[in-house]
């Protein structure tokens, strides 16, 4: 299963999803890839690799065609490995954009890795350019990390139909898996507001599990490391063990369906 983590806009949790639930899905025996797209690399960074270490990266991969199995290296977390980004990603679009067909670059090279994982992640770039187009025109499925804040749920819907119609135009059926409630703060009671008017529009495609403010997750990547490497223990690492079950039975589901 190849699942695009997206969003609109920084701060809401997304590379934070992709590496924590990469790694949870790790801990629980699959066999995890996570493909960084974002120019910032936040996704490698936050999996312990130097700025000076970050090529050759996926901008290779789709600027230059290199071989995608090449470019996948291990991690020091056992079942995880990593495809990284690269300042060079910054030019990508400028280039994809020449390209006749330019939003469907990224799938045909990894099709020759779905054999070798169970779960291949996409970490997106914050915006719906080329590099999030490719991505989810490459996946069978998107999720979406949302903080519970003011105007969340028209963003939120916006972003699932261009996702969804980014899809159909390259004549892919890439269909969203689940909204990600993530910085939950119920001590505000706009928290609480949100996220019943999310989980009321959005039904069962809201993830039951809700990522609650913790410190750990923002602490984290500063020191390279998942938060279960950096404090097992903490309320995050936790809530992501728990998403990572409920990931599993939604992809098992969308699976028998068919997709």
């Amino acid at each position: 299963m190849i699942t695009a983590v997206i969003s609109k806009k920084g701060g809401v949790g997304k590379t934070t999803t992709s590496v924590n639930l990469s790694a949870a899905l790790a801990r629980c025996g699959q066999r995890v890839l996570l493909i960084d797209l974002d120019p910032n690399a936040g996704a490698s960074m936050s999996l312990g690799v130097g700025k000076a270490e970050l090529g050759p990266s996926s901008a290779d991969l789709l600027l230059r065609d290199v071989s995608a199995t090449s470019l996948v290296r291990e991690t020091e977390v056992e079942n995880l490995h990593l495809m990284t980004a690269s300042v060079d990603l910054r030019g990508a679009e400028a280039e994809l954009d020449k390209r006749a067909r330019k939003d469907i670059v990224l799938a045909p090279h990894l099709e020759s890795l779905r054999r070798g994982y169970d779960q291949i992640f996409i970490d997106c770039p914050s915006s719906i350019g080329l590099l999030t187009r490719n991505a989810i025109t490459a996946a069978d499925v998107f999720l979406v990390p949302a903080t519970p804040q003011f105007l969340a749920v028209d963003g939120l819907e916006h972003l699932v139909d261009t996702a969804t119609r980014v899809a159909l135009s390259a004549g892919r059926q890439t269909s969203l898996l689940g909204v990600l409630m993530t910085m939950a703060d119920y001590r505000l009671k706009a928290t609480r507001d949100v996220i019943a008017d999310i989980r009321r529009r959005f039904g069962t495609k809201v993830f039951v599990v809700e990522v609650r403010t913790n410190v750990s997750l923002a602490e984290a990547p500063a020191y390279g490391q998942t938060v279960f490497q950096f404090k097992p223990n903490a309320t995050g690492a936790k809530a992501y063990q728990l998403l990572a079950e409920e990931f599993l039975d939604a992809t098992r589901a969308k699976s028998a369906s068919g997709m």
